[in-house]
């Protein structure tokens, strides 16, 4: 099988990030503008922006949740509904394109606003924190900082989204926190799609793991 598009795309994401740390015309070249799209056609800031990061901290913990659900979806992508070969391309394609539709509200909103711009794979790594919810809503899951301590996937999803919508409010940086939504729910609408399409009995037992409650 060999490595996981899960592990590369941690790896392209980190060495970019990391990159553009030391070099400020890179990072501004490929933040997310809505205005530069708009204006200049630079229409590749959509999947660009996803490979950059604010800080360590920042591209830390996003590829920490990269890697903590990617792995888990991935493999539910080639071993239940695509297959090993069409898995991995339906994996890349779900990952890039979560990062393109988390960041279209944005775009929408401030593509008239020069004052704004965003950066992170938050749309990307939100999409797959709910991609995994729907395929284990009531599987344990721990913190970095809470290592003995298990909390349910879907409270856990709840949480982050509501701390999302606190830091979008608050506004004090540049990390696009209003794409975790549109990521959450673009995350559950692809499986549900792609399971609907390849693998229909797959809705039945997701519906049923959702009823099940926790364990």
């Amino acid at each position: 099988m060999g490595i996981s598009m899960t592990i590369i795309i941690v790896i392209m994401t980190s060495l970019i990030s990391w990159q553009a740390f030391n070099n400020p015309m890179m990072r501004a070249k490929l933040l997310f503008r809505p205005v530069d799209i708009k204006q200049r056609g630079e229409w590749y800031r959509f999947v660009s922006s996803g490979l950059i990061h604010a800080d360590f901290a920042h591209l830390l913990i996003n590829m920490y949740v990269l890697w903590m659900f990617g792995e888990i979806v991935e493999q539910y992508f080639t071993q239940v509904i695509f297959g090993e070969i069409w898995g991995r391309i339906a994996y890349l394609l779900f990952y890039f394109s979560a990062v393109v539709v988390a960041s279209i509200p944005s775009y929408l909103r401030y593509r008239d606003f020069s004052g704004y711009s965003a950066l992170g794979a938050s749309g990307a790594t939100s999409a797959l924190v709910f991609a995994y919810i729907i395929i284990q809503p009531w599987s344990g899951l721990t913190l970095i900082f809470l290592p003995f301590f298990s909390i349910p996937a879907i409270v856990m999803g709840v949480a982050y989204l509501w701390y999302s919508h606190y830091m979008d409010k608050r506004g004090t940086d540049h990390i696009g926190h209003n794409a975790h939504f549109t990521g959450a729910i673009y995350g559950v609408i692809f499986v549900l799609v792609a399971a609907a399409i390849f693998e229909p009995r797959l809705l039945e037992v997701i519906w049923a793991n959702l009823l099940a409650g926790p364990v």
